[in-house]
């Protein structure tokens, strides 16, 4: 005979604080003056952003900091058009994982400034591969949401 547990739906919040520690403190008041910051590691040489104390690769100490491009390149794309816990901003929004030019690794951001509500019109304008840049919040907070979101170079 099998027995038939009761269940109920509820929402778990786990409110806490995050000490961003030295680098990421760093990094963050770099927002508030339009900047992008990485790190070099000293022996394989990538350049990672955001960012890093160590190299997860090589697993030495990072502390070469460098202002990195603006401007990058989309490697992949998501649309939500959904709501959720936790979400970024009020959607639609597109999440995308943009390599920033002379960087060795993806960042993820929002891509946006212009109309999310048409999947195919979307799908007609953002593709892999296409080039964007940071637009950047009137009021900067020292956040990763300073950067509005990017947008496509050249319209």
């Amino acid at each position: 005979m099998a027995i038939e547990y009761r269940t109920i739906e509820t929402e778990v919040r786990l409110p806490y604080r995050l000490a961003y520690g030295p680098t990421w403190t760093r990094f963050f008041e770099g927002m508030k003056e339009e900047k992008i910051y990485g790190s070099r590691c000293p022996k394989c040489e990538r350049l990672l952003v955001p960012a890093r104390t160590f190299c997860p690769r090589c697993f030495v100490d990072m502390n070469e900091w460098v202002e990195v491009s603006q401007e990058g390149t989309v490697e992949a794309w998501v649309l939500t058009n959904y709501r959720y816990y936790g979400m970024p901003v009020e959607p639609p929004f597109i999440s995308a994982l943009i390599k920033l030019d002379g960087t060795h690794c993806n960042f993820l951001h929002m891509i946006g400034g212009f109309e999310l509500t048409n999947l195919e019109a979307v799908r007609a304008k953002v593709k892999n591969g296409m080039k964007v840049r940071a637009v950047w919040e009137e009021e900067k907070t020292g956040h990763i949401l300073d950067i509005q979101h990017f947008a496509p170079v050249g319209g």
